[in-house]
């Protein structure tokens, strides 16, 4: 037991680390000091801080994987995406370090670019099948060409919006708002809703504010 608690809180001040100061500027030997346990005693859990990094991105993925599968076969409510964009910002602010030096990250751990391309794809799937589900219960009206490049825009959203946030406040990694990246997610889909539908969006945007 005592073995698999190591590894736990190793994971999770190494998160922590990630997200507060950068996963660049972090080292093994932070986090040994943070932990105040020997770097052999971190070595013999993980063999290097990539280990670490891939290990925490495993909890990413399974999360947003999770997340992301959206049933085709139901009527999907504005709140219901209000709730999907919801969870989605806070797993993105959980593992922010990942998306706040996305490009930099995914090039140092080429292991992962596979991984994150996979679930780029995921979450324009599912932004596709929201605003169909929206579209066929006309709610929404929008063309098909249209539709695609909203998609792309919320996905797109999605994947930057953490590192845009981050540079309001650089000295101060600490302070997350998932729902200003939501408020912007649904500012994104309201000109394509119906008059009735567009009203109760902003009213619901206005309380992630």
């Amino acid at each position: 037991m005592k073995k698999i608690k190591t590894r736990d809180r190793i994971l999770d001040t190494s998160l922590a680390l990630f997200n507060s100061v950068g996963e660049p500027n972090v080292t093994t030997l932070l986090i040994s000091d943070e932990m105040d346990i020997s770097p052999g005693n971190l070595y013999y859990h993980f063999k290097s801080k990539g280990d670490i990094v891939e290990e925490l991105f495993g909890r990413f993925e399974a999360e947003m994987l999770d997340l992301l599968a959206v049933p085709k076969d139901v009527d999907i409510s504005l709140d219901q995406q209000g709730f999907f964009l919801h969870l989605l910002f806070e797993t993105v602010a959980r593992y922010r370090f990942i998306y706040q030096d996305l490009v930099n990250v995914l090039s140092r751990y080429d292991q992962l670019q596979t991984r994150f391309r996979r679930l780029k794809k995921k979450k324009t799937a599912a932004f596709q099948v929201i605003c169909e589900s929206f579209r066929q219960q006309e709610m929404m009206e929008i063309g098909s060409e249209q539709l695609q490049a909203l998609c792309e825009q919320l996905t797109l959203t999605a994947c930057y919006w953490c590192s845009f946030d981050t540079l309001s406040h650089l000295n101060d990694r600490e302070s997350v708002d998932p729902g200003r990246g939501v408020y912007q997610m649904m500012h994104l889909v309201i000109p394509y809703l119906a008059p009735d539908e567009q009203n109760h969006a902003r009213l619901m945007s206005r309380d992630y504010l």
